[in-house]
């Protein structure tokens, strides 16, 4: 197939493209050189034009035509066509604009998104060198989206996009997962393949869902009404989320009004306040403890201005913070930003500062990567009306935040952990091009409020399904195993998520899970080993897209009873039988009563599809836990070599 490809792909490239006249494109960014259309259903065409122009456009021997809007958009249904190509996609509007889409293959499209282990690149990924090497294919394309955020949902990408082909040019820079998921679905189903990677390292789940979506889940509502505010009315809505900030701090620390941290005295008076060694990383602090710390951390610092230097309006020069701040002058909060290391500079208004000694404390959250301010190559300063600048690098003081207190709200309009802002950005502008399927790897972001993930994720599901399509496809890859091994039963948030996608995954008719839990790295948040996700994910796709008849992910429960001394767990999803990796014996069972901490380790054994679980003495379980942790050790598998995914189950009468 790749030969043919290629020879006919030769003979459509030098076709001219044609725009129109003021040198917009006729056709939307999804329809470029390289695109791959999906096949077996009505293609979806879409762009803009002149206000109420007819746009004619034609693929091989299909041709539609249709008239613009009021505001020149257009859309064209093209009938269904097999895989195949390439072709030429041709735009034509009565107003003389043209524009041709070369070398476009029709075959099956796949939307691979989520956050940082979606966005590994091939380059970082496991034998990088010789994947690279051997990447060539060009009847695997994929488009990725460039990082982007609005408060309001957008018909256009913010940024230019192109369709790239397999190949050791393009390839190292591609999404690791979403790659090999491709290329090892092609060998099962020999059909062009085009790949649309739009992830974001770091990103909740919230972020990619719409405000309707989020709305019907419940609970967001406040949030959405402030992201609304900040779309028309940046400041009002930065002061508003300041109040809600203040109003957490002081429920969470007891502090009353005026007693709070951007309001107190001087340092000699100021209990848990210490000199701060160095306007850089808390974790190179020596003596400070900081090392592995990761949450909130107060700064301070004062400043002494004349009057003609209080005058007027000013900014704030910060410099590089990681991740979150809340920042205040004088007592008034002046900004929130999220950024791994970005630079903070905020506007003040005339008034915030006055002559004498002026106060500026800053919050900052960090739960990944360096922590607080870091080192800069400027010196942070305020920068006053006129162009004099005051520098800010006089003594300051730091105060490290207990963890009872907890994490503080987030901004509905951050890119990562807001509301619906990624969706508008990179989702949105996708409108209704054709896909196959999602292919979703997510989750990491939310494990620190693991019991709503199953609700936001089925609530996903249905949201992409409204604007692609309801026979939309979904693979969910389940998290992979990360952080210190369990050493007895306790609680995991990864393990909770873990368990919200194996029943999203189960509860929807179009919807597959890829298991990992024996791919991950305890000591790393990106294993590296994305080969044999991608394999999963195929597997579960020929399952769930194309209604193979095999087992799609591996040993998975069915139910469990008790029978006298024991509980029985029923499994299905099998190949080659159940066996158990380096002893006769499975571990990682625990048998659980409905209360909290009461769950314990038990002796497993093998019978047939079934496991046998040996009931302690005066233990009356109610439930199963298999593989509850972070990162636990699992060894129930099949012959197949498929893992057997964590789950709790009830036990049956």
């Amino acid at each position: 197939m790749g030969a043919r490809l290629r020879g006919l792909a030769l003979s459509v490239v030098g076709l001219a493209l044609a725009t129109q006249a003021d040198g917009s494109p006729l056709l939307h960014a999804l329809f470029q050189d390289h695109a791959v259309l999906q096949r077996d259903q009505p293609i979806v065409v879409f762009g803009d034009g002149a206000a109420h122009e007819t746009v004619t456009v034609s693929l091989a021997s299909a041709r539609a035509r249709t008239q613009a809007d009021a505001t020149g958009h257009w859309s064209v249904t093209l009938p269904a066509m097999p895989a195949g190509g390439p072709f030429v996609l041709r735009a034509e509007g009565s107003s003389g604009a043209r524009q041709d889409a070369a070398d476009v293959l029709v075959g099956d499209v796949f939307l691979c998104s989520g956050q940082s282990n979606m966005e590994l690149p091939v380059l970082r990924a496991g034998d990088s060198a010789n994947e690279i090497s051997n990447s060539a294919n060009d009847s695997i394309r994929m488009l990725t989206v460039p990082h982007a955020t609005s408060p309001t949902p957008l018909s256009d990408l913010p940024d230019p996009v192109t369709w790239q082909t397999a190949g050791p040019a393009t390839v190292p820079d591609w999404s690791a997962a979403c790659f090999y998921f491709g290329r090892e679905l092609q060998k099962s189903i020999r059909v062009p393949i085009g790949l649309v990677h739009s992830s974001w390292g770091g990103s909740n789940i919230r972020p990619w869902m719409s405000a309707a979506a989020l709305r019907a889940v419940g609970g967001y509502g406040t949030a959405l009404q402030l992201l609304a505010l900040y779309a028309t009315d940046q400041t009002a809505a930065q002061q508003r989320f300041a109040d809600q900030w203040q109003a957490w701090w002081r429920a969470r620390s007891g502090d009353p009004p005026g007693g709070e941290p951007w309001h107190v005295g001087s340092s000699a008076t100021d209990p848990g306040w210490h000199a701060l060694p160095a306007l850089d990383d808390w974790r190179t602090w020596r003596g400070a403890g900081l090392e592995d710390f990761t949450g909130l951390v107060w700064y301070r610092t004062r400043f002494t201005l004349t009057a003609a230097q209080a005058a007027g309006a000013a900014a704030l020069q910060l410099g590089p913070i990681n991740q979150v701040d809340e920042t205040w002058i004088n007592g008034h909060a002046v900004g929130n930003t999220f950024g791994y290391g970005t630079e903070r500079r905020y506007p003040l208004a005339a008034g915030t500062l006055h002559a004498g000694e002026n106060l500026l404390v800053i919050n900052v959250l960090s739960t990944y990567g360096g922590g607080g301010l870091l080192r800069w190559d400027r010196p942070r300063s305020l920068q006053l009306a006129g162009g004099a600048s005051v520098p800010l690098e006089q003594p300051w003081d730091y105060r490290v935040v207990p963890g009872r207190i907890g994490y503080p709200p987030r901004t509905p309009w951050e890119p990562v952990g807001g509301m619906t802002t990624i969706y508008n950005a990179m989702i949105a502008p996708l409108g209704r091009y054709g896909m196959r399927g999602v292919v979703w790897y997510q989750g990491e972001s939310n494990t620190d409020e693991a019991d709503s993930y199953q609700g936001l994720l089925s609530a996903l599901m249905a949201d992409w399904r409204r604007q692609f399509g309801p026979g939309l496809a979904y693979l969910i890859v389940q998290l992979p195993n990360y952080g210190p091994h369990p050493l007895k039963p306790g609680e995991s948030g990864w393990a909770t998520v873990r368990e919200a996608e194996r029943r999203a995954a189960a509860l929807d008719g179009r919807a597959g899970l890829a298991v990992t839990i024996d791919v991950g790295d305890a000591h790393n948040l990106h294993p590296a080993d994305k080969q044999d996700v991608g394999k999963r994910l195929a597997r579960a796709a020929r399952h769930v897209v194309y209604g193979e008849d095999l087992a799609p992910s591996g040993p998975v429960p069915r139910g469990a009873v008790r029978r006298a001394d024991a509980v029985v767990i029923d499994f299905e999803g099998i190949d080659e039988g159940l066996v158990t990796y380096s002893h006769d014996t499975a571990i990682g069972f625990e048998l659980c009563t409905a209360a909290a901490g009461s769950c314990r380790y038990v002796d497993a054994r093998i019978q047939g599809t079934r496991i046998r679980l040996q009931v302690p003495d005066r233990f009356s379980p109610s439930r199963i836990r298999y593989c509850w942790a972070d990162s636990p050790i699992c060894t129930l598998f099949d012959g197949g070599g498929l893992p057997a995914g964590p789950f709790e189950i009830p036990i049956g009468p």
